[in-house]
């Protein structure tokens, strides 16, 4: 333990309560609890001031792919910053780092996804992309298209556009959204459709769930529908994973009726899934696609939207200003890091790992570890995202009573052991980094069994 670091503890968490509003926090109960300072990370590991080792099981927020402490992209990073450290892609400009950035992910991206613009996060991504589907369908002379649709459990971020779009309804009354223009579609959630669907099989809910697609295009009218924005695989929405033949339904139904599909890649790019990206994975045919974590692994804030030919060739040959950039798009420091980043992934194979080497173990030692157990209702997951679902009632496929009050015990459990595992309502996350070996993974499965169990313990005795 470094007792300079412990000293200062108290002082940071004063400091912090004095003067720093934390994202989705009750920054009063925060205060009077006491924040975690992270002081250093290294691998798939971080540390507090208190000296307390930590093995991140959520890559921070889904984005750390590359572990931390990775030299390369520090380096990167310090060599840009030295040789460049800002300019801007107004003024008829560009720079080397962000040039070579857009060939290269060119190269990666689905096909005919060969434009690209860049932000500094997801949530500028995709409010970024509504205004490039408004402004599309302004070119070809359709004006009236302009509802955007999405899913239920959706989240797409926090700006005032990308929160409407957003399924995540806790996020909506503070804020007085969602604006005008956005309309919700179920999401084909297997486990917790019972209520609504009856006892279907995943297969037939994938079916029945497009068929509300198609009916709600149908009701609102082809000709007001601009998109449908939806991510390969629900990531803040409970890791809720696509039903075989879900996304070939959503691609017809899309074409028949000429709406454009936004595939939100934020937590799924970058090799999450087992794939480059996630409509690779599950055979998406998206207009426009947005992501950001995984870009830089988190080491820069960057994120891109990438445009399929249709849109990108309508844009691009407008013949007119296109009145939309930030002033960091396409930071050179930003993009010199994602560049390495992207260099280190494809030459240790990291992607190819998480699709045949460590993804699997992750998911076969998760599914033997608590597929029997008695509060897990289901373990679902792909490459190096998972989810446990915690249940009252297995057979019934019953949830507990105050749903989020199980999840938030276990997490905190699993705090307490040292882990760092999110839950969401009652189901826990896991999305460690592409780095983790398999002796991690067993120290993954392990905090997480025992803090489960101690939950189940509790929840028995009440």
């Amino acid at each position: 333990m470094n007792t300079r670091e412990h000293n200062l503890t108290k002082h940071w968490q004063a400091i912090d309560a004095a003067h720093h509003i934390h994202p989705f926090t009750d920054t009063a109960a925060l205060n009077k609890e006491g924040v975690r300072v992270i002081t250093r990370a290294d691998g798939v590991y971080l540390w507090d001031s208190n000296g307390e080792k930590i093995l991140d099981g959520m890559s921070g927020l889904w984005c750390v792919q590359a572990g931390y402490g990775n030299r390369e992209l520090a380096d990167a990073g310090y060599e840009a910053l030295k040789t460049l450290p800002y300019y801007n892609h107004f003024f008829k400009t560009t720079n080397p780092y962000t040039a070579e950035l857009a060939d290269k992910m060119a190269k990666l991206l689905p096909e005919g996804h060969e434009r690209v613009l860049f932000a500094s996060s997801g949530s500028e991504a995709n409010d970024s992309a509504l205004k490039l589907i408004r402004y599309y369908w302004n070119l070809k002379k359709k004006p009236h298209k302009k509802i955007h649709l999405s899913r239920e459990l959706a989240y797409h971020g926090v700006t005032m556009a990308a929160a409407s779009l957003s399924g995540l309804t806790p996020m909506h009354p503070q804020f007085d959204l969602p604006l005008p223009g956005f309309e919700k579609v179920p999401t084909p959630y297997w486990y917790g459709s019972k209520e609504a669907y009856g006892d279907v099989t995943p297969e037939e809910l994938g079916r029945k769930v497009a068929e509300q697609l198609e009916k709600k295009i149908l009701e609102l009218g082809a000709d007001n529908v601009a998109s449908f924005s939806a991510e390969p695989v629900h990531g803040a929405g409970g890791v809720i994973f696509p039903p075989p033949g879900y996304w070939e339904e959503i691609n017809r139904i899309c074409k028949k009726h000429d709406v454009l599909i936004h595939t939100d890649e934020v937590i799924t790019g970058f090799g999450r899934t087992g794939e480059w990206f996630g409509s690779l994975t599950y055979g998406i045919k998206p207009d426009i696609m947005t992501m950001a974590k995984g870009l830089s692994s988190g080491y820069q804030p960057i994120s891109a939207i990438s445009l399929g030919e249709r849109m990108g060739d309508a844009i691009a040959n407008a013949n007119e200003e296109l009145v939309h950039g930030y002033t960091y798009s396409g930071h050179p420091v930003a993009s010199a890091v994602a560049l390495k980043n992207l260099e280190v992934m494809e030459r240790e194979k990291m992607v190819p790992n998480v699709k045949s080497g460590i993804g699997p173990y992750m998911q076969r030692r998760l599914r033997e570890t608590f597929e029997g157990h008695p509060i897990v209702g289901e373990v679902r997951g792909i490459g190096l995202i998972a989810a446990i679902e915690l249940v009252a009632d297995k057979g019934k496929r019953e949830f507990f009573p105050n749903i989020g009050d199980v999840g938030t015990h276990c997490r905190n459990y699993c705090f307490g052991s040292g882990l760092i595992s999110r839950a969401i309502r009652d189901t826990m996350v896991l999305a460690p980094p592409f780095i983790v070996s398999e002796s991690e993974v067993e120290e993954i499965v392990a905090k997480l069994k025992a803090a489960i169990d101690n939950t189940a313990r509790d929840y028995k005795k009440m």
